[in-house]
């Protein structure tokens, strides 16, 4: 699976028609008639390993699907790409979905993409969390209350990283407004934070334990002090593609849900896989946290976001959900 980076912005995207979960590679074509192609939006995090291993395993192949994965810059961007039908799958975690809901996207919720297993409770919040706060050793930062007044750097305003990192800030006592947030991608937030140019990051994994292992100070976990357990990154699609690809969105479901499945049970092997796809050791990998892939999502897990979001100001009041925002797979 051949995976390239583009541009922050969703009409900067460049689909390109090479990229591969084909019927070769394993598995049979077993529902017959003409291959359909699916584009996918990823965002190049360790958790992408379930879509290789989707392709390798055969499971797109076995549902007569392809898969092109390109990596968008951030997920906004990749529910722009899906709304627009320049994608039509892209990967987001609940946060930034809820604020594209909030303005009225049109937007079905198709499955679980990663998240908190159940009954986690005695698990240290940093083997847990797939997110984590790093300050520069020398900016003074011990707790997330710290960060009042420093610059912190995001993947995105307003998405996953802020909020959870502005929720641990509230919860430590501090003022999150006082933050000065700064956007960054997770290469150039690495290279800044050594350079002291920022003075804390939010990272995502496989970046935390990179992080760490070039002498970033540990500051919390904001994720899973945020989140419960159950599924935090989504996969979501435009709803004129779930109308008009039914039978694509169908199969990819049930190949997720597979693959999801295997990870779990094989996690050495998606462990491998997150290695290649992110360029970043298995040895570096090992010292972050333990990538769970849910196979389900609920509305209840979303509407509990929805719920700290409006308390925190991140939305002006609380997004109406039913049932009928997550597409049930068939």
């Amino acid at each position: 699976m051949n995976i390239r980076r583009l541009g922050a912005t969703a009409a900067a995207l460049v689909l390109a028609t090479t990229l591969a979960a084909c019927g070769d590679s394993g598995g049979s074509n077993v529902g017959g008639g003409d291959t359909q192609t699916l584009k996918v939006g990823l965002i190049g995090i360790g958790s992408d390993a379930a879509v290789k291993i989707a392709e390798e395993e055969g499971y797109f192949a076995e549902e007569n699907i392809k898969v092109e994965s390109t990596v968008v810059a951030n997920p906004p961007a990749g529910i722009a790409a899906a709304q627009s039908g320049q994608l039509d799958i892209a990967y987001a975690p609940s946060i930034p979905v809820l604020n594209a809901l909030s303005e009225n996207v049109p937007l079905k919720v198709i499955g679980a993409a990663d998240g908190y297993p159940e009954n986690s409770e005695d698990v240290e919040p940093r083997d847990l969390d797939d997110t984590g706060l790093f300050a520069n050793p020398d900016a003074g930062i011990n707790s997330p209350k710290d960060l009042e007044g420093k610059s912190v750097s995001v993947p995105a305003r307003k998405a996953q990283l802020e909020v959870t990192i502005a929720n641990s800030v509230s919860e430590d006592g501090g003022d999150p407004s006082k933050i000065n947030w700064m956007v960054l991608d997770p290469s150039s937030a690495l290279q800044s934070l050594q350079q002291k140019r920022v003075d804390a990051v939010g990272l995502v994994s496989p970046f935390t334990a990179r992080a760490s292992s070039e002498g970033g100070k540990y500051v919390a976990s904001p994720g899973v002090e945020f989140f419960g357990e159950g599924a935090i990154g989504l996969w979501v699609a435009g709803e004129s593609t779930t109308e008009n690809k039914a039978e694509a969105i169908a199969s990819f479901q049930r190949a997720m849900k597979k693959a999801n499945e295997y990870a779990n049970e094989n996690y050495e092997e998606a462990e491998q896989y997150a290695s290649e796809l992110t360029n970043i050791p298995v040895e570096t990998l090992k010292e972050g946290a333990h990538t769970y892939w849910p196979t389900d999502v609920t509305l209840e897990q979303i509407q509990d976001v929805n719920k700290k979001l409006a308390d925190l100001g991140y939305l002006s009041k609380e997004v109406e959900l039913d049932d009928s925002l997550i597409l049930e797979s068939k």
